[in-house]
Parts: structure tokens; C-alpha cells; sequence
């Protein structure tokens, strides 16, 4: 993590246990972010989720930040994604201004055409219409964000001038990864994604970090944010028998939501996931090529999502024992 790699704290604001109300997992993830930025992690990230509270249960990321940056003072924030097909985007793009000008131009803005079945059944979205409808509302976004007329004579306010250097485009393909390097937006690369069985993740995600980079501008600087599935914890046996305990309640989840396809064994479930002590998440990050090749590393504890006694124990030990393996020094910590 040497050269400037920044560290995020990804919380997907999931239940670890069927009584936890939604409150109590909204304060939760509000906690992680306040001890990530005690701690100097550089960046919080949400994901939009409707309707599926075991994938996430956060359909309101943008109020769920302006929430955290009245709390929180140097912590960056971000989306990771908005869901913009299911979105009018230029609410979305005026929500974000706001929320940007209240955090002190700390929001970081990350879009992508993903979600479940059921929230694009509840938005009345087509799938197979899911990439043409996302492609019209980036560029509408897009073109607000770059101060161009919402209507004649009228732009949008507040204006946020900075806040389109700071936009993330989310992809799982070539074409997608060039896109965004062609827009100038950042590279938001999965926790996991489909492919061939015995392709590692991070070689796949390697031809993504090129696309992209052969598309970006000229001069531009690129912003590749790598999400790994990370959980530490001070001995190995305990990390897997929590990793054990979480992948079980997924496969639940995918039978009971109709997609067990997705995966049907712990190993599946977790195959994409770095889990042990300090030193075995250590050597496991180390290893990740596509990390290595990230400007941001960005870990999140789903699909592993223990209690809160144990995932504010991972996050102190990630920065306190695995980054300084990985070479970010003190100095680094808590940068801008």
C-alpha cells in the first residue's frame, strides 16, 4: 500500500443476526465509519439497495451520508454505487450537490446499472433494457455535473465545480472499464464478479485496470478503487468459523430470494474473500495484482458480516497490523 494507496472502509449496513432493526444496523455502520476515521482510513463507501435488506438495506445513500458528514469531519464519502438506472438523475445530481457542498467537497460519487431482480421489477425496468437506460441517465448526470443547461438559462444549483473530478464508474467489462477511462471518471472494480471457473479474480480484473487506463486522456490521472472482501481478526480459527457462520446465512438468503445459481457451497460464497489473521490477510492482499495495481483499496466485511464487537476488531486491525505490512507508514494514514 506504499505510494500514496488510499484505504476505505466499504459497510454494506447488512444484518449479522434476524433482530436487528434497521436503526440499530444504520448506528452500527455509523460507528465503523467514526472508528475508520479515527484509525485514518481515507474514504467510507454505502451501496443503494431497495427491498433486500440481506444484500444491503440502504436504499438512501446520499441522506445516509449527509447523515455521517455532519458527524464526521475529514473522512471522504462515498457512493459505491448509486444504482442511477432506477434513478432521475438530475435529483441525483442535485442531492449529491448539496450533499457535496455540506461535507466540504468530501463526496466521492460512484454509479453503475447493477441490482437485484427485484428492485428493477420495482422501478418497472426492463432488464434487458437495464444498460440503454443506465447509459441515457450517466450522460444526463454527466452533462449536469458539467454545468450544461438543465433548462434554458439554468444550471444546476447548487453548482459543485469540483464534484465531476470526483464521479466512479462501477464495471465488470472491458467495454464498461473503458467507458469510464474515456470519461475521466474513476474505476470502481467488484468484491466479486462472474466468470470461468479457475480465473482468479484479480487477473481478470487486471485487463479492466488496462482498458481503462489505455482510455483515459491524455494527462489524466487515473482512480482505480479495488473492493476486497476482508475480515481480520487475531486468530485464524475464529476469523473462518465467523466467515463459516456468515457464508451460511448468504446461501440462505440466495435460496429464500429464488438465485441459489449464484452460489450453493461456503467455499463459493467466500471464494473471492480474504479472511485470517493479520498475516494471512496480509500475504492474501499482497498476492492481488489488481490491488497492487489500485490507487484505492477499499475492504468490506460482507459476506462474512459478524456482529459489531467483531467487525470494529477487523477494522482497527486492518489499519493497526495488515496496512503497515503492506507498506503504508504511519505518515500515509489519514491523508487527503
Amino acid at each position: 500500500m506504499s505510494g500514496g494507496k488510499r484505504l476505505g472502509l466499504f459497510t454494506r449496513l447488512v444484518r449479522y443476526d434476524d433482530e436487528q432493526s434497521a436503526g440499530q444496523v444504520y448506528a452500527d455502520a455509523l460507528e465503523q465509519i467514526g472508528l475508520a476515521e479515527q484509525l485514518g482510513y481515507d474514504t467510507a463507501w454505502v451501496a443503494q439497495h431497495h427491498v433486500d435488506p440481506a444484500e444491503g438495506g440502504l436504499p438512501s445513500p446520499l441522506v445516509f451520508l449527509a447523515n455521517a458528514a455532519a458527524r464526521f469531519e475529514r473522512i471522504r464519502l462515498g457512493t459505491a454505487i448509486v444504482t442511477l438506472g432506477l434513478e432521475n438523475p438530475i435529483r441525483v445530481a442535485e442531492d449529491a450537490a448539496v450533499l457535496d457542498i455540506l461535507s466540504g467537497n468530501r463526496l466521492e460519487l460512484g454509479f453503475g446499472s447493477g441490482g437485484s431482480k427485484s428492485s428493477f421489477a420495482l422501478f418497472d425496468v426492463a432488464p434487458e433494457d437495464k444498460q440503454r437506460v443506465y447509459a441515457e441517465k450517466l450522460a444526463a448526470i454527466t452533462a449536469a455535473l458539467d454545468g450544461a443547461d438543465l433548462v434554458p438559462g439554468r444550471t444546476l444549483h447548487p453548482p459543485v465545480a469540483t464534484l465531476r473530478d470526483r464521479v466512479w464508474h462501477a464495471s465488470f467489462s472491458l467495454a464498461g472499464a473503458a467507458r469510464a477511462g474515456a470519461a475521466g471518471a474513476g474505476l470502481l472494480l467488484s468484491r466479486t464478479q462472474p466468470r470461468d471457473e479457475g480465473i482468479p479474480l484479480d487477473k481478470l480484473q487486471d485487463q479492466l485496470i488496462s482498458a481503462y487506463r489505455q482510455a483515459l486522456p491524455h494527462g489524466a490521472t487515473p482512480r482505480i478503487g479495488a473492493s476486497r472482501s476482508v475480515f481480520v481478526a487475531d486468530d485464524s480459527e475464529d476469523a473462518q468459523r465467523w466467515a463459516r457462520r456468515g457464508a451460511l446465512r448468504f446461501l440462505e438468503h440466495l435460496r429464500t430470494a429464488g438465485i441459489p445459481e449464484m452460489a450453493s457451497t461456503v467455499e463459493e460464497v467466500l471464494r473471492d474473500s480474504y479472511i485470517g489473521a493479520p498475516d494471512d490477510v496480509a500475504a492474501q492482499l499482497a498476492a492481488d495484482t489488481a490491488v497492487t495495481a489500485a490507487t484505492d483499496l477499499i475492504v468490506q466485511i460482507h459476506p462474512i458480516d459478524p456482529d459489531q464487537r467483531a467487525a470494529l476488531r477487523s477494522i482497527e486491525l486492518l489499519a493497526t497490523e495488515v496496512a503497515p505490512r503492506l507498506g503504508r507508514p504511519v505518515s500515509e494514514r489519514g491523508s487527503a
